[in-house]
């Protein structure tokens, strides 16, 4: 349990710290280069799905805010049997990384819009979140939020810079090779994915009370 809660509890931590200071001292789609042609700080504010994608508008946000409820509750109760099961440590790490991602976005969607003075409306004359002009979002009183509960904004600020070189095919020429804005949230959650996929079998090694078949051994029909 120990190793879960340190891996919740610190991605949690980063995730929030970076989210809060960049909503504080940042403008709407404001950027600041932290490794020279390689990546940077922008932030812009997801009104949707990870990676800066829209969902449905603020009745699809609703739903999606519900879901993201939903899936924390089943991953944190298969954290808890992997971990009274005694699972392989990198699988509950991994795992609890998938749950901080979770919860760090659905603090955003829960309270950000609570909390802070500014941060994306839904203009019906457009069709579209009103993204321009953005004021940097101080702290609110609770009642003069943005957004009631659940219609919270989550914060994106990694932005790689690589772009595909002028000669490439598909119309791929100049554009970003990454191009979504994405949280410690969204990249503790990938990560997590990514390693179990790579390290299955040792984190679910085969039983040694299967038997091995014998090479002259066939498989009875």
């Amino acid at each position: 349990m120990k190793k879960a809660l340190i891996t919740l509890f610190l991605v949690l931590i980063i995730d929030q710290v970076l989210k809060i200071w960049i909503k504080l001292n940042f403008q709407y789609e404001d950027s600041m280069l932290l490794i020279n042609n390689l990546i940077e700080f922008k932030f812009i504010e997801n009104p949707g799905m990870a990676f800066g994608l829209d969902f449905g508008g603020p009745y699809g946000k609703l739903v999606l805010s519900v879901i993201r409820l939903i899936a924390v509750f089943v991953i944190g109760r298969y954290l808890i049997k992997l971990v009274r099961t005694g699972a392989h440590g990198g699988f509950i790490i991994c795992v609890s990384m998938i749950l901080a991602g979770a919860i760090g976005n659905i603090l955003d969607s829960a309270f950000y819009g609570l909390i802070f003075d500014q941060g994306l409306l839904w203009d019906d004359t457009i069709g579209d979140w009103n993204k321009m002009p953005y004021i940097r979002g101080g702290l609110a009183e609770m009642e003069e939020g943005y957004a009631p509960f659940l219609m919270g904004h989550v914060v994106d600020m990694f932005h790689f810079l690589p772009k595909f070189p002028d000669n490439a095919p598909w119309g791929l020429a100049g554009r970003d090779i990454f191009a979504p804005v994405f949280n410690v949230a969204d990249a503790a959650i990938s990560i997590g994915v990514i390693v179990i996929i790579l390290f299955q079998k040792r984190f679910f090694p085969k039983s040694k009370d299967t038997p091995d078949l014998e090479e002259n051994e066939s498989v009875p029909a």
